[in-house]
This record gives C-alpha cells, structure tokens and sequence, in this order.
C-alpha cells in the first residue's frame, strides 16, 4: 500500500504548544535522562569530536622559570572520538470516525501526541539507564562496587559510607568531584527509611525524621553531601501486545551511581559522565517534533513525534557503579 512521504508531513506547532514542555512532562512521568545526558547540539548526523584525555587535563609540569629564559611549554592532543546520532519516532492514528464520536470528552489529537511523546520519554529513558547502570562500561575495583549491606535493610545498610567512598573512587579516577546520585525512585524511598540516613538527618538539626515521607530529595543530597539526587521512576510495560501488563523500572533497583553531571547544556568542555547528542537539521527537536500527514485510504490523521540523538558515555571514570543495592 503506497505510503505518504516525509515531505507530506505538516508540522503541528499547535500541538505542540498545547502539550506541556518536554523537560516538564519528563518530570512529571519521573523520567531522568536528560539530567544525566543533557543534550548538546551538533551541526552533522555524524562526525567526530576531540576529548581532552584526563592525563592531560591534571598535568603537573615545572613552572618556574629563570630570568631571560623560555617559559616551559605544553604539548598536548586531543582523543578522537565519534558520535552517530539515529532518528527516532513514534505514530499515533486519530480515526475520523473515533475522533467526532468522542469529541464532546476530548481532543483526540492531543490526546494521540501525549501518548506518542509518552512513548518517546520512555525509549529515551531506556537508552540513557541501559548506557549508564552499565557493568560492562564500569567494571573493576576502581569503577564498580558491590556494597555489603543492601540498602532496603534499615537497620544494617550504610549508603552514607557507601556514597562516599564512591565520591573518593571517583576522584582518585578522574580529578573530578562528584555532583550527583543517581537512584530509582524505589531505592530513594528505601533510603528514607535507613538508620543512617535518619540520623543523620536528626543529628545535623535538618529536621525531625520520624516520618519517612518527610524526608526530602534535598535533605539527602545535603546527608550525602552532594549538589543533587537524580530520583528515576519511570516504568515500561514488557509485555507483547494482547498479553497482560508486565510492569517494571526503567532504572533498575540494584544499582546506583554515584557520578559528574553537566551543569551546562551547552559547554561541552565541562567535564561529564556523559551527553545527547542531538542533531535538528531535518527538523528534531530536543522535546519531539510533532507532525501529522493524512492517510486517506483509512480515514485517519496520523500524528508522529520524532528526534534524532545519539547518547554516549564521555569520561566513564567521572562516574562509580555501586551494585548490591536492593535485595
């Protein structure tokens, strides 16, 4: 059956406007890649960037120098790598025949671009846990650590002392201290109820802990000392179509990551654990193109949001892998 073209697709700004900002949806559906992986622009679909290597960066030369002499000079390279962003998209039919019969309850257009964009925020989020809850790309001693005592065990767990020696390990690796932990949302409310954690809250005059639900992101960023937890709850369905729901996390329990974060959407000198790499040249954009064309031989419209990007890790020892997390 002949199919419309790309060219045949109509921008839908208002759509758009009439669906909340991406990073706000993001956050309402709990989703936290893009605060791991902030996106940065590129001009190609592919192409190689220069990364400063680590060695390079924390050099300790001699830097006296005598009088009528030269100055001591550094000589350094860049470490090529590469970056191929892929388009993605999702589409959702809005039957005529559906869209009159339940007009008087809602904008079935709107409606079929939240689930589109639904469905994109959940496979963004996928690739970005799947790159960074990774035990392949963090492996050894000195990038990965199992902890003793799982942090759903109250009374025993000690993720003050685990975080920590995670913000050393990432030090000692990299020169860099961490800003953030990155945990599921089932691990941060673990986390409320560890012995550790409350009193370390009590003892430091942030407040009364007697309630779990009291404790705040904040309050444990400020217990771990770090700028931010990056709390992930977003869930998928695994299931076939026509079977029953298999839920479960996007961002896996058994892991946390204690790591650097970009602060900086667009400097891409800071040094991070990792980027987007988005490419807007045929139209993506960051939060989702909307489009719709018309596929008369079914008497729909079809609504489509897409994005190209490409998610990779950056500096892999800007960031330490804690496991063991949850029994």
């Amino acid at each position: 059956m002949p199919q419309p073209s790309s060219s045949l697709a109509t921008h839908r700004p208002d759509i758009e406007t009439s669906l909340e900002e991406f990073d706000v949806l993001a956050e309402r559906n709990q989703m936290a890649a893009l605060q791991v992986c902030p996106i940065y622009p590129v001009r190609s679909v592919a192409g190689t960037f220069g990364k400063i290597p680590l060695e390079q960066l924390l050099i300790d030369p001699e830097v006296k120098r005598a009088p009528r002499s030269d100055y001591n000079q550094g000589d350094w390279n860049y470490e090529t790598a590469t970056f191929a962003t892929q388009e993605y998209g999702w589409e959702e039919p809005v039957d005529d025949n559906e869209r009159y019969m339940y007009a008087d309850y809602f904008d079935a257009e709107v409606v079929s671009a939240n689930r589109a964009v639904g469905v994109m925020l959940r496979a963004l989020e996928k690739r970005v846990a799947d790159l960074i809850f990774n035990t392949t790309t963090w492996t050894g001693a000195s990038l990965t650590t199992g902890v003793t005592n799982e942090w759903d065990d109250a009374s025993n767990a000690t993720p003050v002392d685990d975080v920590e020696a995670a913000v050393h390990k990432v030090y000692d690796n990299s020169g860099l201290w961490p800003n953030a932990l990155i945990i599921n949302r089932k691990v941060f409310r673990n986390l409320r109820q560890c012995d550790q954690i409350r009193d370390r809250i009590e003892s430091a005059g942030a407040g009364s802990a007697s309630r779990a639900s009291d404790i705040t992101v904040e309050q444990l960023a400020a217990v771990f000392d770090l700028d931010k937890i990056i709390v992930a709850g977003g869930s998928k369905n695994t299931a076939n179509r026509g079977a029953s729901a298999s839920i479960s996390q996007i961002w896996s329990d058994e892991y946390a990551m204690v790591c650097r974060v970009a602060d900086s959407a667009s400097d891409f000198r800071e040094p991070c654990i990792g980027r987007t790499f988005h490419w807007a040249d045929d139209g993506s954009q960051p939060s989702g193109r909307v489009e719709s064309y018309r596929n008369e031989m079914k008497r729909s419209d079809v609504i489509r949001v897409r994005h190209q990007t490409d998610e990779k890790v950056l500096i892999p020892e800007a960031g330490h892998l804690l496991s063991n997390i949850t029994t």
